[in-house]
């Protein structure tokens, strides 16, 4: 199994689903490559889908999975490949249990507790969606950041880029060559650029995939710090994401975030997935490293 590093004219969409491809290597054993885009190590929503897959292979397909709690603990090298060991916690008659252990080079890197459920009827409420405009008046944040890259290094150019298989719509606008202090929230639609078919645990995994992206950045919005003035460190720590309703990942999705606090060196953020019916479909919420250093070339983000 070979890296693949994303080429000029490559179809974005069917890699993500290339990555999301794990190879059997035993029973409840599983291998995956690794994607680069820009940084050292492996982005976080690749190794947290790659994961959250290999535990859905081990669970009938008419569960589906509800939770997940994930920890971060050595950053992923994109040149090998990701071994994924799942281990039965337990099977009841309506809840099952998963945890997976990422392994590179001997060593975990990365764990992960999940919960599947079958369908079941039930009470329901849930938090109204903002009011913010809708998708088709936003201008694509791809398009927005094209003026900042200009004289930017190829490694950041990719990083900036890092997006691939994802349109995102931000309703609030930040310069990050020149940003400013802002309150810790903010709105993005995105949609993944392509058609999937209807397959439940493939539109869950890759939510978890791009959930990821915008969640703790979030935590540096009162800060006025940036990725692109090379002096920012981030990593994300751990991970927990809910899944409340069924949910396509090819129709536009509103991510609206926000960060309750950071200090020591780290971050929280929160955030609430919603389609564009209005339903909340998803919940997340992630703690990550977050530090300020000495300036550098290029991106200094961890995921």
């Amino acid at each position: 199994m070979t890296n693949r590093v994303t080429e000029s004219g490559d179809d974005p969409v069917r890699e993500l689903l290339d990555l999301m491809t794990l190879e059997p290597l035993e029973v409840n054993l599983f291998r995956g490559e690794s994607r680069d885009i820009g940084t050292p190590r492996v982005f976080g929503g690749q190794v947290l889908a790659q994961a959250l897959l290999a535990a859905s292979h081990t669970v009938t397909t008419e569960r589906r999975v509800h939770s997940l709690h994930a920890y971060f603990l050595r950053a992923g090298d994109p040149e090998a490949p990701i071994v994924y060991n799942v281990d039965h916690s337990r099977d009841g008659r309506s809840f099952t249990a998963r945890r997976v252990v990422a392994i590179q080079h001997g060593r975990q890197i990365f764990t992960l507790a999940a919960s599947f459920q079958l369908p079941q009827p039930g009470v329901e409420h849930q938090f109204e969606m903002p009011d913010v405009p809708d998708p088709d008046t936003l201008a694509n944040e791809r398009d927005l950041s094209q003026e900042y890259l200009q004289d930017a290094p190829p490694k950041l150019r990719r990083w900036f880029n890092r997006y691939g298989p994802f349109e995102f719509r931000p309703v609030q606008l930040r310069d990050p060559a020149n940003p400013q202090p802002m309150a810790p929230r903010q709105e993005v639609w995105f949609r993944l650029c392509g058609g999937i078919g209807d397959d439940q645990r493939m539109h869950r995994t890759l939510l978890a995939y791009v959930s990821d992206f915008h969640l703790i950045g979030t935590a540096t919005y009162p800060h006025a710090i940036s990725y692109l003035k090379g002096n920012l460190v981030m990593a994300s720590l751990d991970h927990a994401m809910w899944f409340h309703r069924d949910v396509r990942v090819d129709d536009w999705l509103l991510y609206a975030c926000d960060s309750p606090n950071s200090g020591g060196s780290r971050g929280l953020a929160r955030g609430l997935i919603y389609d564009r019916q209005g339903r909340l479909v998803a919940s997340t919420a992630q703690e990550g490293m977050i530090r300020v250093v000495e300036s550098g070339e290029g991106p200094a983000v961890g995921d």
